[in-house]
């Protein structure tokens, strides 16, 4: 990727911004920062522990790393950030599935969990909130939805101060309507209208974070994020408050974003 590529560069708060030309640029270099990360990390480190988001809007992020042959997946351990309740497993709209295509079976991790709702949640819950506890997170790959959502974790059920690590959430309408846009239904009926996630704290949890965000439909979250109010209201704006947060955008997410 050439240079001339990044258009735009800021800090906002803590949070880093980094524009690109378009989603092919800005996922090659959020790919190379993070496999970067990973190999810096691993010099130092026996094993690190990961976690990943599941949308189209990751898609080139996760191809870059798949493709980097010098990345040591077998001492990575591997979550995912949210699964819906009540669609099967083998369901094309999974996020276990998703993942499991386009990273998961295509790289040896050294152990890779995956979230099951399809049986009691609340034990459910525990189990992977106990898995995810069981040793500090290092790094965090994920996006913003239209209404500002880290993971599941829309603005009537986000929450800076959550007590836990995980939970069942009803997903906000806004949030459901963005699952057809982004072609995964082909209506807002076909989605499921609850959800695991893991919580806010849990995700900032994480050493270093990497937010991707392409696309014009996220240009009035991306605003919020930068430009408004650290509020639940627009959860993604809590990212100007983690140490280490870079945030990835094309264009057309970015906008006429001020910062």
């Amino acid at each position: 990727m050439s240079e001339s590529a990044l258009r735009h560069s800021a800090t906002v708060d803590k949070l880093r911004v980094r524009v690109y030309d378009n989603r092919e640029a800005m996922g090659t270099a959020a790919a190379k920062a993070v496999a970067e990360k990973i190999k810096q990390l691993l010099a130092s480190k026996t094993e690190l522990r990961m976690i990943f988001a599941a949308a189209p809007s990751q898609n080139e992020l996760l191809a870059g790393l798949t493709g980097d042959p010098s990345i040591d997946w077998s001492r990575i351990t591997a979550f995912h950030m949210d699964e819906y309740i009540g669609l099967p497993k083998e369901a094309p709209q999974a996020f276990g599935r998703y993942l499991s295509e386009r990273l998961f079976d295509r790289v040896g991790f050294k152990a890779v969990h995956l979230i099951d709702s399809s049986g009691a949640i609340e034990r459910e819950c525990e189990r992977y909130g106990e898995l995810l506890r069981e040793a500090p997170i290092d790094i965090v790959c994920l996006g913003i939805g239209e209404n500002g959502h880290l993971a599941f974790n829309d603005p009537p059920v986000a929450d800076f101060g959550d007590s836990y690590t995980i939970k069942a959430v009803e997903l906000d309408e806004a949030c459901r309507r963005q699952q057809v846009n982004d072609g995964c239904f082909a209506e807002i009926g076909d989605v499921p209208t609850h959800a695991l996630t893991l919580t806010i704290p849990t995700l900032l949890s994480a050493s270093h974070l990497y937010c991707i965000v392409p696309g014009p439909t996220k240009r009035g979250a991306v605003e919020q994020t930068l430009n408004g109010p650290v509020t639940v209201e627009c959860p993604s704006s809590v990212l100007r408050r983690h140490t280490d947060c870079t945030l990835y955008l094309d264009l057309d997410s970015y906008g006429g974003a001020s910062q």
